[in-house]
């Protein structure tokens, strides 16, 4: 069982980090692109989601570092190994969403409010712009579900922020899409107006991270799902008269559990050790992400059960 939990270990570490370098290497190619693309073909829009690619590049290379350094095994200061630095690492991720769409909306307010009343050049956006924009929907498609399927199967924190970063390029890449096209029909302002529209949402989705993030680190467990699972678990264990406390504090996906019961006073040490054990093994063994299991056990009286 231990091997097993080892080798789950690694699969998740392995998989998490094939997001990353998989993330890495596609916002490095589609932050060239669209930068020296938007440039060339003088739209605001795809320069604005070339800039929000640029910043995907930094922040995957500091997530990267964090899910390497989550990945090494418990030490003497950290008993329950590394993993909250995933929580850390999807605080980073929706930090620089939040202030990569505050810069892409204030310089879109900006370009679409010049371009309105014609304080700043026009230029006609080309033809070729506009397919490097759905290129760029099509690719962060293809990354926003490989990194979903891979952030449910895991539990990753931060890779289930870079999912939804993914997502939010998505939204962007179709804003700049329909800031193109409109301004192909002559509405040159269009173009800046829909990444600024972009990026509000894009700015929604990093507070939403940082929330979840900050959530984690504070222990913010699903107690009342737990605690309805341990009930089911240990009901079939006779030598458990009551179960009163349950406390779950978690390590980035695993948890370490507190748990109190009442047993016969009756029994002996040994007795209540065995009992404990037996509700140890049992809970590891069915609860996957469970890494380790403390029970507190006391007498109860009995006939306080039944009167």
């Amino acid at each position: 069982m231990i091997i097993d939990k080892k080798n789950d270990i690694k699969d998740r570490q392995r998989a998490a980090e094939l997001v990353v370098n998989v993330g890495l290497l596609f916002n490095a190619i589609l932050a060239f692109v669209k930068v020296s693309v938007g440039i060339i073909g003088h739209s605001q829009g795809l320069l604005a989601d070339g800039i929000n690619s640029v910043s995907d590049v930094i922040y995957f290379v500091v997530v990267k570092i964090f899910v390497r350094l989550s990945g090494k095994p418990a030490d003497s200061k950290h008993p329950y190994g590394h993993h909250q630095l995933e929580s850390i690492a999807a605080l980073v991720v929706g930090a620089f969403v939040i202030t990569t769409g505050a810069a892409i909306f204030w310089d879109s307010v900006n370009s679409a409010f010049d371009l309105f009343v014609g304080t700043a050049p026009q230029f006609k956006v080309r033809m070729f712009v506009l397919g490097v924009a759905l290129v760029t929907i099509i690719s962060k498609i293809f990354l926003t579900l490989h990194a979903n399927r891979i952030s449910q199967k895991t539990g990753n924190l931060a890779i289930s922020a870079l999912a939804r970063d993914h997502r939010n390029d998505i939204f962007a890449s179709m804003g700049a899409a329909i800031g193109i096209i409109l301004n192909m029909l002559g509405i040159a302002w269009g173009d800046p107006l829909a990444g600024a529209v972009v990026a509000l949402i894009v700015a929604k989705t990093g507070l939403d991270i940082l929330r979840e993030a900050s959530s984690d680190l504070m222990d913010n467990v699903p107690s009342k799902e737990i605690a309805s699972r341990i009930h089911e678990l240990l009901d079939g264990v006779e030598e458990i008269k009551s179960i009163e406390d349950i406390h779950a504090h978690r390590f980035g996906p695993y948890l370490v559990l507190n748990l109190t019961i009442g047993i016969d006073g009756d029994l002996s040490v040994k007795d209540g050790d065995k009992i404990a054990d037996t509700v140890e093994i049992k809970l590891i063994s069915s609860l996957k992400m469970l890494r380790k299991v403390y029970v507190h056990y006391h007498p109860v009286n009995i006939k306080d059960l039944y009167y």
